[in-house]
């Protein structure tokens, strides 16, 4: 039968969730040290429990060497010849053991063995604690309220205590001492007063597991989860997928009336809920997490990068962003894009001035403009008008707010710049024509001169030889210059008469 030492150990590992031999250790080492201290020795001292009597016993432990030539140090070491006085069979290698009087220790080699004991099962009752909850981070546990310190609220979970710090609560909630909650675990911390666990009630987990426990087509897998975010406190955004056609996803989690999500509300304290329908086409997927907000339209910009613009009307723009950004940014970590928000007038004016980028890309100093007097052009560059794209720009009433230009003034600028965009025009038009009559040009040509084989060619070959003519090939047909025979040409008789 245990001795009461060893049961009243037994019941202590018990109450600490320990091993028995953990703390059978740690009173042995307290026998060591308080004997070391005691006797003052630096031997290798040791100490045995024995389970069945209760009693402790201390002892120094020496090495047998073959001859006094090999001992280095007699603390811990011993010849043969002097072991086998204390052991007949002790050999070469073995150990010798000398007890050590255990009941002269006293009341202050008692107190520090107490003190080693005692710090021996806090250092296994923290390896057991983090031990047993690095595994089970993210997990769903009932905790109950112990107290609050400062803003963090102090939690009982099991045997041990947890933090929940003042960014894992909900701003909505309020806790009182003895309540119950489900608490997520967060994190397991080790620090110098041991393992800490941190608990939460801000993550998406907590949101998950409710709606797990309140829909049962969740519970079964019928609807799935795809992906949840959330701003504890303010809103959370959950997309669900249905893998049977015949059952909504979204109304499953609503409920009959709303009742199974009113009850995950009551449990968050009111924190707004949207369900949304998962959809595997981003554009589709970014209309519906930006509800409440209608989008007009959807595009995905060209990049490496997940990125989407989304355009919506001027009256939805406020709806899309939320407050303070939260709709747009709770769509961006639902779809796990980036998403630019714009309305219909931004849009159309990045449209514009992407077209004025691209016309207006040069700059035309005001001189080439006729019909702008010098002085005219020094009272608009002061003005800062340096070029004629920023003039034409400008509206009569700009013109009139710069010093020394007057209604008329106005209307000559007007129609000294009209006229220059005109004959610019004109240029362009002229500049085109030209390049399509060189175009056509080549064309004509080889029209007009006939193939080879062709029944022209065929006609052209049997008139007759070509005729040269200073030096080029005429073909029967063309016509001579003025003063010009051929050599084949006989002279007519009135040429003759009037040579003679």
């Amino acid at each position: 039968m245990a001795s009461l030492l060893y049961q009243t150990i037994d019941a202590l590992s018990r109450e600490k969730g320990i091993d028995p031999q953990i703390v059978v250790s740690a009173v042995e080492d307290a026998i060591v040290v308080a004997t070391r201290k005691y006797y003052k020795s630096q031997e290798n001292l040791r100490a045995e429990l024995d389970k069945e009597s209760g009693a402790i016993k201390a002892f120094a432990v020496k090495t047998v060497v073959e001859g006094p030539e090999q001992v280095e140090d007699p603390n811990l070491q011993i010849t043969l010849e002097e072991a086998r006085k204390v052991d007949a069979s002790v050999e070469v290698g073995g150990e010798v053991r000398f007890y050590k009087a255990t009941d002269v220790l006293g009341r202050i080699a008692a107190q520090l063995a107490k003190q080693v004991i005692f710090q021996k099962v806090r250092e296994a009752e923290r390896d057991t604690v983090y031990k047993e909850y690095i595994g089970r981070v993210g997990e769903i546990v009932p905790a109950m309220v112990k107290r609050t310190e400062g803003p963090d609220v102090i939690f009982e979970v099991g045997k041990t205590e947890a933090r929940m710090p003042r960014k894992e609560q909900s701003r909505l909630e309020s806790f009182a001492v003895g309540e119950r909650v489900k608490v997520v675990i967060g994190r397991v911390e080790k620090s110098s007063k041991g393992p800490q666990v941190v608990v939460s009630r801000a993550a998406p987990e907590l949101v998950q597991h409710l709606f797990q426990t309140e829909v049962p087509e969740i519970y079964d897998g019928t609807v799935v989860i795809r992906a949840i975010a959330r701003e504890a406190g303010e809103r959370t955004k959950i997309a669900v997928m249905s893998k049977d056609k015949d059952v909504d996803s979204v109304g499953a989690c609503v409920g009959m009336k709303g009742m199974r999500v009113q009850s995950i509300i009551r449990e968050l304290r009111g924190e707004k809920i949207d369900i949304i329908e998962w959809h595997d086409d981003p554009v589709s997927f970014a209309e519906k997490a930006l509800q409440p907000a209608k989008v007009a339209r959807v595009s995905m910009l060209e990049g490496g990068e997940k990125h989407l613009e989304v355009i919506v009307d001027d009256s939805q723009l406020s709806l899309a962003i939320g407050k303070k950004g939260q709709n747009v940014r709770l769509a961006a970590k639902l779809l796990g894009w980036k998403i630019d928000i714009k309305s219909e007038e931004e849009k159309r004016q990045e449209v514009e001035q992407q077209m004025q980028a691209l016309v207006g890309s040069t700059n035309t100093p005001l001189d080439r403009v006729e019909g702008l007097g010098e002085g005219l052009i020094e009272k608009l560059i002061e003005a800062g008008v340096t070029t004629v794209e920023a003039l034409a720009d400008m509206t009569p009433e700009q013109l009139e707010a710069i010093n020394g230009i007057g209604p008329k003034t106005v209307e000559k600028i007007s129609i000294a710049v009209n006229n220059y965009f005109s004959s610019l025009e004109a240029g362009e038009l002229a500049a085109e024509e030209t390049a399509e009559v060189a175009a056509e040009e080549p064309a004509v040509a080889e029209a007009t001169s006939p193939e080879a084989g062709s029944p022209e060619a065929e006609e052209a070959a049997a008139s007759g030889p070509a005729v040269e003519s200073e030096g080029e090939a005429l073909t029967p047909g063309d016509e001579l210059p003025e003063g010009e025979a051929t050599a084949s040409e006989e002279p007519k008789p009135e040429d003759s008469a009037a040579e003679k």
